[in-house]
């Protein structure tokens, strides 16, 4: 009984469904989720509320689910087209790593030896300034200026060539 009466309101759930994605074969997998839940879910129906309604309800909150569902699934995957261009390019990277030598070996003695231990090998600044015999505040502010420094030089051409 139940099925027969869904089966009279699908043209009224595939102009709803329509209506919500602009996009009729989303509509269409909408429609087929929101039966698939209906007759699933049919213990959940009063008999004597309106079908319609209570199946509105349904479409409308599986299309909630696909579109969250979508920006999940675009959060976590890149768009085909960047997949051509992951990795890395090896002479790019040479060319980088080139690069931040270069600018590392124009620091001063002191920041070189900051950047070294905070930044390359990943000391936590208690550790680092324990390590230079220092009090943390100095690590700090000279860590600080060492990045300037280096973001500078990084991004003057002129300066590494």
């Amino acid at each position: 009984m139940l099925a027969n009466e869904l089966a009279a309101l699908l043209p009224r759930m595939r102009r709803f469904a329509r209506s919500i994605t602009f996009h009729r074969e989303d509509a269409d997998d909408l429609v087929q989720v929101a039966m698939e839940r209906a007759l699933g879910r049919s213990e959940q129906y009063t008999d004597g509320t309106r079908l319609d309604s209570w199946l509105f309800r349904i479409i409308r909150n599986a299309w909630i689910d696909e579109v969250r569902s979508r920006v999940r699934r675009d959060a976590v995957f890149a768009p085909e087209e960047e997949g051509e261009h992951v990795g890395h390019d090896g002479a790019e990277a040479q060319v980088q790593r080139m690069a931040v030598q270069k600018a590392m070996s124009l620091l001063s003695e002191e920041h070189r030896i900051v950047v070294a231990l905070v930044l390359v090998d990943g000391l936590p600044y208690k550790e680092a300034a324990a390590v230079l015999d220092i009090p943390m505040g100095t690590l700090t502010s000279r860590l600080a200026r060492a990045r300037e420094a280096l973001q500078k030089l990084l991004s003057d051409e002129r300066a590494l060539t």
